[in-house]
């Protein structure tokens, strides 16, 4: 399998890799333009586009943009984070050609008809709804919200339902304008591909296009904070932030074989000390979610109300007692889990078409795979105690609770024992 890579004059970049044995193939168009991207008065825009793009075209409906991949068994679909938007489909090879005429129709000729805009408003105001009756999805966007307070990359992805109620044709399209220009366009194909002839066909429907006006997105800054809804829940939903590394940094690597030791799997110190060993909750884990400058540690669990505080402290005390006792048998542990999720999540062409187009976007290139790797062993018990040790001093921290959570200790509170 190789990875081959070719700029457009007007620096849209293509980008595939042929792999042997498959008849399908992921195609799909990642634009370097997501919620990070919008001011406050714009919050939830390129999430309402994303929706948008599937409601008609000047030569497609809706309905036939949709029959026309599902007419040879394939599927499209999209997705919008904080700082991207994808638009994406999976195909057999031969059909490969017509999977890219319908990703570049849907991106340039989308009419934004009026009719539909309502209409989709209304499936977007359900989706706030939904989310805000799930708490362990809007808990995640309170803690977002509190570890980066007035600033773009503290704000939902659904974006306020107040936003969602006024935004017109004008808006999306001027949105699109600004920020759909075409070297913040990445056209990533894996599977079965062709790279010469995706090459001449992505010239032929995207060469015309011209560079964005967009400005420079704002630098995220971890502030954090604490955001507290007492409601009567089965269950009170306990989170913690923590700033961490972004995805540039090499020093990311020491922090995500922290987040899986210290909450990532069922051999997990929290794991087995507060459901285990104390049996205080269901489920619990830790993440790091890495932004291209800055990222955050997250620890999420869901307990009673009246075990929350135990849980809370006990959260506390496990990451103190990581930054002393880490061993190497964890690290070992750890080491080979990360190496073996991203190895087996690249047999897919999804997942390998992903991985490509957002190398192209944070890096210019993509990476070996052997970087990665060599980056993931480089990680010594040292360094991962000094990481761990980094997190207990650090000077921000943020949590966010949902539920009975009266009886939860205040995050100063919280934040003293843990520096203590």
């Amino acid at each position: 399998m190789s990875v081959e890579t070719h700029i457009l004059s007007n620096g849209l970049t293509v980008v595939t890799e042929h792999m042997p044995g498959l008849e399908s193939s992921t195609i799909g168009v990642w634009v370097k333009a997501g919620a990070r991207n919008e001011d406050e008065a714009q919050n939830g825009i390129a999430h309402f586009l994303e929706h948008m793009a599937f409601k008609g075209t000047t030569t497609r409906s809706a309905l036939e943009i949709a029959e026309v991949i599902e007419d040879v068994g394939g599927f499209i679909n999209a997705y919008t984070s904080r700082e991207m938007t994808a638009y994406y489909t999976r195909v057999l090879g031969a059909d490969l050609p017509l999977a890219l005429d319908v990703l570049a129709d849907i991106l340039l000729n989308s009419t934004f008809d009026e009719r539909e805009i309502e209409i989709e408003r209304g499936v977007i105001l359900s989706e706030i709804g939904q989310s805000l009756d799930t708490p362990d999805d809007v808990i995640f966007d309170w803690l977002q919200g509190v570890s980066y307070p007035k600033q773009p990359m503290g704000r939902p992805i659904l974006g306020p339902a107040e936003n969602v109620r006024r935004f017109s044709q004008a808006d999306l399209s001027g949105f699109v304008g600004t920020h759909y220009g075409a070297e913040n366009l990445v056209v990533s194909a894996a599977g079965m591909v062709d790279h010469e002839a995706l090459v001449k066909q992505a010239e032929r429907l995207f060469g015309h296009m011209p560079k964005s006006s967009a400005p420079v997105a704002l630098s995220a800054q971890f502030i954090g904070g604490e955001k507290r809804i007492v409601k009567e829940l089965e269950q009170a939903h306990f989170t913690l932030g923590f700033d961490a590394p972004g995805i540039q940094d090499d020093r990311v690597y020491t922090a995500q074989i922290y987040s899986m030791l210290l909450g990532g799997g069922m051999t997990s110190r929290l794991f087995q000390e507060a459901r285990e060993k104390r049996g205080l909750c269901y489920s619990i884990f830790a993440s790091i979610t890495p932004g291209l400058e800055s990222g955050m540690l997250s620890i999420y669990s869901g307990t009673s109300g009246e075990q929350i505080d135990e849980l809370a402290r006990v959260t506390i005390d496990e990451m103190k007692r990581a930054a002393d006792e880490i061993s190497q048998v964890e690290l070992d542990r750890a080491q080979v889990q990360m190496k073996a999720g991203m190895l087996m999540g690249l047999e897919s062409p999804s997942a390998r078409a992903e991985r490509m187009a957002r190398g192209i976007s944070i890096w210019g290139r993509v990476p070996e795979l052997s970087e990665a790797v060599a980056k993931i062993e480089a990680v010594n018990v040292r360094g991962l105690r000094d990481y761990a040790a980094s997190v207990c001093e650090s000077g921000e921290m943020a949590m966010a609770l949902y539920g009975p959570v009266g009886a939860a200790p205040a995050m100063d509170d919280l934040h003293t024992s843990l520096r203590g």
